[in-house]
């Protein structure tokens, strides 16, 4: 659906500052809010909102439905009666500009698993019926979730399909034996995800009274090693004696790299997700709705046809494109949730057919201005290229930041740039893309956080096809300042991007 001229930031939440190593839904959470609305933008995008695993990709997390329970303040636990002051009393020395997760998730599962305790003892009534609720109401997703968890860490982290035969294959009679086993660690996981949607709630309702607008992403894919896929084996592609993946999901080889990207993840099967008139696929856009306004769907062209490699393969060259059904699929989403606010992620090799099946739904698609300036004025990433119903972004989070993309720019590219803009402002090339984008037709205009800061690739915040040392960066607590608010109110404005008085 077409949006209306307006403006946003991109930022994930583990890069607010905070006391406890990494961005959570505290304090910070809200000033973020208000630099947005006294700026004048009325989005927020946050990349996916999922627990994550090894390598601590939101792309790759345990389940397709739950919340970050990293994420989770443990400041508004004191204000609940949860956790007390003292508990935070020997926090560890954190680093200021990057979460090292490692040393995040021992301190926070600590406190977790402590208000998780108190919680059984020290809960409200009014507490305990909120709990209650949201047990019921999530039960489609929460109960496997919380169970997979429990049975995983009883398996010392081990990946379910390395699990006895039994558990693997969630024979009922032992999943009853585990969850009589497990009832304290399965409290434990549905505490932590009702407080995560309870603090998000509330943030989000915060956000939505100043005016904001949360784009939230969702992963075309799962992780293999998740609730989903243990839960729901059939529409994925495995090997049904080892539970292994059949068919991994990735893109193939292009100008960026010879050997495509082999993501590991197991492709759907389509199939069977169709006779069963795609019903994970509905609760999962029903779980999202829950946390943001508007979805972005990552990777886009899979739903038209998607690339799948053998299991056994080390690279992402042997695979081939199938074909996906996405216009039924689309049209069943349509018909069970109406006409939903979605942006397609519709970057790569995109053909007509992918094309005719985002136009259809009137889905924005996306532009992003460093792609602009390196080949010649066909280029579909160039400001006049653009047609009005799609978002433009300097770069995204897969991206380097503008300054540091500028910094290892080719020469064409610079002086395409410099064509393009008459010169490079003593603002910085940062503040260039940032009016080039909100002073494009494109109705949404999208800015990285680190742009507006400008800072260089040591806020990057993902590497493709690396797995570490990724979504790291954090900013300052003294980075949001009233210039740059005021700056970026002031382009906003004069681009046609502010809300409008109701």
């Amino acid at each position: 659906m077409p949006f209306p001229r307006s403006s946003g930031i991109l930022l994930h939440p583990t890069s607010f500052p905070s006391r406890f190593g990494i961005g959570d839904l505290g304090l910070e959470a809200y000033r973020f809010i208000d630099f947005l609305k006294e700026s004048d933008q009325q989005y927020w995008q946050v990349l996916p909102l999922g627990p994550t695993g090894y390598g601590n990709s939101p792309y790759m997390s345990y389940s397709a439905m739950a919340g970050n329970p990293m994420l989770i303040s443990p400041e508004k636990l004191l204000d609940e009666g949860l956790l007390a002051e003292e508990d935070f009393a020997n926090l560890p020395a954190f680093p200021a500009e990057k979460v090292n997760f490692d040393q995040v998730v021992v301190v926070k599962n600590e406190l977790l698993k402590k208000a998780s305790e108190n919680f059984k003892t020290k809960a409200t009534p009014i507490q305990q019926k909120g709990f209650e609720g949201f047990c019921d109401s999530k039960a489609y997703w929460l109960d496997n979730y919380a169970l997979f968890m429990a049975i995983k860490d009883s398996q010392s982290g081990g990946s379910w399909h390395t699990w006895e035969p039994e558990l693997a294959k969630r024979t009922p009679e032992v999943l009853e034996e585990a969850q009589k086993h497990l009832t304290t660690e399965i409290f434990y996981y549905k505490f932590i995800q009702y407080e995560f949607f309870r603090q998000w709630s509330e943030l989000k309702s915060y956000a939505n009274m100043r005016g904001i607008d949360i784009i939230g992403d969702i992963p075309i894919y799962v992780a293999h090693d998740s609730a989903d896929v243990w839960a729901n084996p059939d529409i994925f592609a495995l090997d049904e004696e080892t539970g292994e993946v059949a068919q991994m999901a990735g893109v193939p080889p292009d100008y960026f790299s010879a050997t495509g990207q082999l993501w590991g993840n197991p492709v759907y099967n389509w199939e069977e997700l169709q006779k069963q008139d795609f019903k994970w696929w509905v609760q999962r856009f029903e779980a999202m709705l829950d946390y943001v306004d508007i979805i972005r769907i990552d990777h886009f062209r899979g739903f038209e046809a998607y690339w799948a490699v053998p299991q056994g393969e080390e690279t992402a060259v042997n695979g081939e494109w199938i074909e996906a059904p996405g216009d039924a699929f689309f049209e069943t989403i349509k018909q069970k949730l109406g006409k939903l606010p979605i942006l397609a992620e519709d970057l790569g090799i995109i053909t007509p057919e992918v094309e005719t099946l985002r136009d259809k739904y009137e889905f924005p698609g996306m532009k992003v201005l460093q792609f602009a300036f390196g080949s010649d004025p066909g280029n579909p990433f160039l400001p006049f290229n653009y047609p009005r119903n799609a978002v433009v972004y300097t770069g995204t989070h897969d991206n380097d930041t503008t300054i540091g993309w500028y910094n290892t720019a080719t020469d064409w590219e610079k002086r395409n740039l410099w064509l393009y803009l008459g010169c490079v402002s003593p603002e910085g090339v940062h503040w260039d893309l940032i009016r080039l984008a909100l002073s494009a037709i494109a109705n949404q205009a999208i800015i990285p956080l680190q742009d507006v800061l400008g800072l260089g690739n040591e806020a990057r915040m993902n590497y493709p096809s690396t797995a570490e040392g990724n979504w790291e960066w954090r900013y300052q607590q003294d980075a949001l300042r009233e210039e740059l608010g005021d700056r970026l109110k002031t382009l906003t404005t004069l681009c046609g991007r502010a809300p409008q008085p109701k």
